[in-house]
């Protein structure tokens, strides 16, 4: 009988540290930010993801696929790269019913317009399919989270700053008077647009004696079209200073055009966001000093991530710090932190930040194989 109290004393002792071991998952930091292990829910491995692009054939695009195909290996994911070649609604709500069609566990999409995929992306959640958004966002009761480059003001910001550095050395005061214009997809791509919002408040009060000369052009991700607008633009105002492109396409479109024009980086300052291997080119022929982007393939390893961590029934918060394998922790912040005012639901809703970004220079260029 002794002997059996012992062994019962034994058992109850040993299943104390394992449901202590298992509390443990969940902390609080000194911060006050909750991080979380991705240890303590469902498992992730076996599970399929569709990874939907604007479009195909995008350096920034092709980019993201790479990431999340080389990160899927590690995690034991499936991910379906479904897009088309040329960015339009109806290209994107054909992919999306694919994907549903396919029976995917997940969807992870960068989207041509931030309500228009709204009601189909409604659908697909209806239907048990967990919705991801990378990139670019749709309305936020149409998906879980999102995963962001960063905050309109951070990259509003940035675009400019990157635009003043490169008029500088090329012998331009950015403190006086300096022509510019946008160019970029389009008005209703939520984030691009978000960033010139921000930008041209970030000008008004850093910048106030720089002359905007019309309002923004837009090319509508159309890599021919790019180069056009941007002969356009060249043509119209053939005394601009600065043309900020916070477009992937946008912007060597743009740069084409001044290399077609005989412009080069001394006569024109060309900035905005792209990968480092869709710019190289025009960095070597002297088109331009300097842009910026972020990891996009990161981004859209953890769009995937993210989107089958939800379908394998875990959940965040706002809030929380999750630990990425591979990648490490990520925070989840409120809807608000992009569009003012945007609520956001109590589990499984908000917006993934990326942790930096970075300006390329010749300096740097080497450093970067995306």
């Amino acid at each position: 009988m002794k002997m059996r109290k012992v062994l019962s004393i034994l058992i109850v002792v040993c299943l104390s540290f394992a449901v202590i071991d298992c509390t443990k998952k969940t902390g609080t930091t000194e911060g006050g930010t909750t991080e979380k292990s991705t240890t303590g829910g469902g498992n992730i491995a076996g599970k399929t993801v569709a990874f939907i692009p604007k479009l195909t054939g995008n350096s920034f695009f092709e980019a993201a696929n790479n990431g999340a195909q080389k990160y899927a290996k590690e995690w034991g994911i499936t991910v379906k790269y479904m897009g088309s070649a040329t960015a339009s609604v109806t290209d994107q709500l054909e992919v999306i019913q694919q994907a549903m069609d396919a029976g995917v566990d997940a969807i992870a999409i960068s989207s041509v317009d931030a309500t228009a995929l709204d009601e189909k992306l409604k659908e697909a959640q209806k239907a048990g399919i967990v919705v991801c958004t990378w990139d670019s966002d749709v309305s936020s009761d149409a998906r879980s989270l999102m995963v962001s480059q960063g905050t309109p003001s951070i990259l509003g910001s940035m675009l400019v700053e990157m635009g003043a550095e490169a008029l500088k050395n090329r012998g331009v005061d950015p403190s006086g008077e300096v022509k510019y214009v946008w160019h970029y997809s389009q008005a209703s791509v939520a984030d691009q647009n978000s960033w010139y919002v921000a930008g041209e408040k970030y000008i008004k009060e850093k910048y106030p004696k720089w002359i905007a000369v019309a309002k923004p052009y837009y090319s509508e991700q159309d890599s021919q079209k790019s180069v056009s607008i941007g002969e356009a633009i060249l043509e119209a105002h053939p005394d601009i200073d600065l043309i900020i492109c916070n477009d992937s396409t946008a912007l060597p479109g743009q740069c084409q055009a001044a290399q077609n024009k005989g412009l080069k980086k001394e006569d024109i300052t060309i900035t905005g966001f792209c990968t480092p291997s869709g710019m190289t080119a025009y960095l070597k022929a002297g088109i331009l000093e300097r842009w910026g982007l972020w990891d996009c393939g990161i981004q859209g390893a953890l769009g995937c991530y993210f989107a089958t961590y939800l379908s394998a029934g875990n959940t965040v918060k706002a809030g929380e710090t999750v630990n990425v394998p591979s990648i490490g922790p990520c925070e989840i912040v409120p809807n608000d932190a992009l569009v003012p005012g945007d609520t956001t639901r109590e589990v499984n809703h908000g917006v993934v930040l990326l942790p930096e970004r970075v300006v390329f220079t010749k300096d740097n260029i080497a450093n970067y194989n995306f």
